[in-house]
């Protein structure tokens, strides 16, 4: 598939995902899904605060490029990670689990990375465990 055809292709497979019941939108076009609700009243990120969390990215086509799972999980600086995430993450509870669909353009924008092809819609799996 050529470079524009997998960018257009990626548009339209956030466009129809966007439209299913379940799914919820966040500001910047991203959408998610809630897999496991926390505590309504739990912690919340902020963009300076150190997350622990679980994690699994994939890209529109099933590939797994990236996971915690099996292994320790993600702590470090909220705002060190792709903006996706910074957004997405500070609407989160401690004990929520969200699927979480991130446009390019706030993932990798037109770069790639090892796995993930430039134009690449994000998703991600993403269990807050703990904010500091």
């Amino acid at each position: 598939m050529a470079k524009r055809e997998y960018v257009e292709a990626n548009k339209k497979w956030l466009e129809v995902k966007a439209q299913e019941s379940d799914v919820k939108s966040l500001i910047k076009g991203i959408y998610y899904k809630i897999i496991t609700e926390g505590d309504p009243a739990g912690r919340q990120p902020s963009a300076r605060s150190i997350i622990t969390a679980h994690y699994v990215g994939r890209t529109i086509n099933g590939k797994k490029f990236d996971s915690s799972r099996g292994g320790a999980p993600l702590a470090c600086r909220l705002s060190d990670l792709i903006e996706g995430w910074i957004i997405a993450l500070q609407q989160m509870h401690v004990g929520d689990k969200w699927e979480i669909y991130i446009p390019a353009e706030l993932g990798y924008g037109k770069f790639s990375q090892p796995g993930i092809p430039g134009g690449s819609t994000l998703i991600f799996e993403i269990e807050l465990l703990g904010v500091a």
